[in-house]
């Protein structure tokens, strides 16, 4: 018996992590994503390690980029999948 109101309890919190989720949280997730489909993106990191120079560096471009989404365009899409209602704020973009 109690493995079956775990199994059921498991169930209704994958469930419930399935549904929409906040609508500030969602504009955050989604503004970053729109912020990659404007361009290429990425970071350079420079120190020392053991007395010596070192050094990397990360560049990503995201298919909304290459297929060349407007970025307003990602947002909007993005917030209403994951809230299923349009954006609460505006995307902070730069330009």
């Amino acid at each position: 018996m109690r493995a079956a109101a775990a199994l059921l309890l498991v169930a209704a919190a994958s469930v419930a992590a399935c549904g929409p989720i906040d609508p500030g949280v969602a504009a955050d997730q989604c503004e970053e994503r729109a912020r990659q489909a404007d361009g290429p993106f990425g970071e350079v990191q420079l120190g020392t390690l053991r007395g010596r120079a070192a050094g990397s560096i990360e560049v990503g471009i995201t298919s909304d980029y290459l297929s060349g989404r407007d970025p307003y365009e990602v947002y909007d899409t993005c917030v209403r999948a994951k809230t299923g209602q349009g954006p609460v704020r505006p995307p902070i973009l730069p330009r």
